[in-house]
């Protein structure tokens, strides 16, 4: 179990498919279709080992539990449920903690989404500050000791005030097994694993003694060991949770040492530097597949479309690739194009530029001054900037 929170320049996941639950604290609140799957594996593991897990609870906590009730029955896994339910709270809880601090700090909070493996928290792209940054990371973990003690503390109640009643077992092995579990939490994810928040608190400590991108990809380094480790471990132990999370912190740790790289090396540079300045542009009126034959002239996969002078939209590949090619003789441009063109002035750094094209899956992108399209720039001709300036 774990928790990440990422830019919308490092998305290793595509959030599809999850459902809008709420909106608390401005923050909308998604649920993922995964977290329907392990929702019943939690409550089958938590209820055929509940014998098990409630003698554990009673020696860690020097407390005694009448395993009568609670493990008869189909009350083991109804007791699994809740506990599962339960647990997943306090990964919400952990997560709210990361998200509203972050927006008390100016960082807008795009979702919170919780799935699979744990919690995600979606937040608007930003080089990080390491100043910022080291409360955000350790306010969830510490968020997930704060229930684990309140869980803990209420076992201890529950057993003073009902310890003779039938139920009482019920009640100190939930609020005992959930107190365990938010203890893990918090110890799990101080690991050095990053992106987990243990490897966010790394890097921020390395960011104050060295610059940023050679503290990131420490960070990352040690988090792809982790990961290794940890994609060894689930294998040895037949655990798919631990490969999945072994395989997220890799894919985590390497696209944000990549996104800080790349801001670093991109950091002087402009749109307006590399953009380029003949643009092949189309109208409304053309057919598609004179575009199609266009695109084969001139190796290119997407063109601005002006409409008397005025940018109207773009059309690509992925445009004709929705229409038949039946309909590719008729129809025009028109008909075809995306609308609602996302453009960038000539000054506009071209990490924004990367990230846009990141978080929108575009490959282009106009750059107009004021009304008028002064040039283009391609993914292409970012990937070649970058290449320049890592020699």
């Amino acid at each position: 179990m774990k928790d990440i929170y990422y830019s919308v320049k490092n998305i290793p996941l595509n959030m599809n498919g999850s459902l809008k639950i709420g909106t608390i604290y401005g923050i909308p609140v998604l649920l993922h279709w995964t977290f329907l799957l392990i929702i019943p594996f939690f409550a089958w593991i938590i209820g055929s080992q509940i014998t098990l897990t409630s003698d554990l609870v009673s020696k860690l906590f020097a407390i005694g539990i009448d395993t009568g009730l609670i493990a008869s029955g189909i009350i083991p896994y109804i007791l699994g449920t809740v506990v599962a339910l339960g647990l997943f709270f306090g990964v919400f809880i952990h997560e709210m903690a990361h998200s509203v601090l972050a927006k008390n700090k100016g960082i807008r909070i795009n979702s919170i989404t919780l799935l699979i493996f744990g919690g995600i928290s979606s937040m608007e792209e930003q080089t990080p500050d390491p100043k910022i940054e080291l409360p955000m990371a350790l306010v969830g973990p510490l968020t997930s000791l704060a229930v684990g003690i309140i869980c803990i503390g209420i076992m201890y109640l529950c057993d003073a005030a009902i310890a003779a009643a039938p139920v009482a077992g019920v009640f100190v092995f939930t609020f005992g097994y959930l107190g365990l579990l938010n203890i893990f939490l918090f110890a799990f994810n101080l690991l050095p694993a990053f992106p987990m928040d243990g490897g966010r608190v790394l890097r921020a400590w390395l960011a104050r003694r060295m610059p940023l991108n050679k503290a990131t990809q420490i960070a990352a380094d040690v988090g792809k060991v982790f990961a290794v480790l940890f994609g060894l471990i689930g294998i040895l132990l037949l655990s798919p949770i631990l490969i999945l999370i072994a395989f997220f912190i890799y894919i985590g740790a390497t696209q944000e040492s990549t996104a800080i790289k790349y801001s670093f090396l991109l950091r002087d540079v402009t749109v307006g530097d590399i953009m380029a300045r003949e643009v092949l542009t189309v109208t409304p009126d053309i057919t598609v597949r004179s575009v199609i034959d266009l695109m084969y002239a001139t190796k290119h996969l997407g063109f601005p479309v002006l409409d008397r002078g005025v940018v109207a939209g773009m059309v690509t590949l992925a445009d004709v690739h929705k229409i038949s090619p039946l309909d590719r003789e008729a129809m025009q441009v028109r008909d075809i194009m995306t609308r609602g063109v996302i453009a960038l002035p000539p000054l506009a750094p071209v990490i924004d530029a990367l990230r846009i094209m990141s978080g929108k899956n575009i490959g282009r992108i106009p750059i107009m001054d004021g009304d008028n399209l002064v040039g283009i720039v391609s993914r292409t001709d970012i990937m070649k900037v970058i290449e320049l300036k890592e020699m």
